[in-house]
């Protein structure tokens, strides 16, 4: 299981399904409430992801096998809901405060 300190996390990616809709309003809006923290939030196709890709993934919870068969070794964050989930709160308080991210 990949893990990763938050204080450690530079770079974010959304993996959404095909990358047209709710998962780029969510990458803009992770992207504005990260950046004070030098954060960037981008978005890929959940089949294009590689470890390389970013420092922690971010995919909802029915994309979160396929995450993790594309990018095995990468820290991977599922999440329920577009908006008001909780994994948002968490990813922001692990990259302030330094707590651990992954499963």
């Amino acid at each position: 299981m990949a893990t990763i300190n938050g204080s450690d996390v530079k770079t974010v990616v959304v993996a959404c399904e095909a990358g047209m809709g709710s998962s780029v309003l969510l990458t803009n809006q992770l992207a504005a409430r990260l950046k004070p923290y030098g954060v960037s939030v981008s978005h890929s196709p959940v089949n294009q992801l590689t470890d390389e890709t970013a420092d922690v993934v971010l995919c909802h919870q029915g994309l979160a096998d396929r995450a993790k068969q594309a990018a095995p070794n990468s820290p991977l964050l599922p999440y329920m809901m577009f908006m008001g989930d909780p994994a948002f709160d968490t990813l922001e308080a692990a990259i302030r405060d330094g707590g651990t991210l992954g499963e």
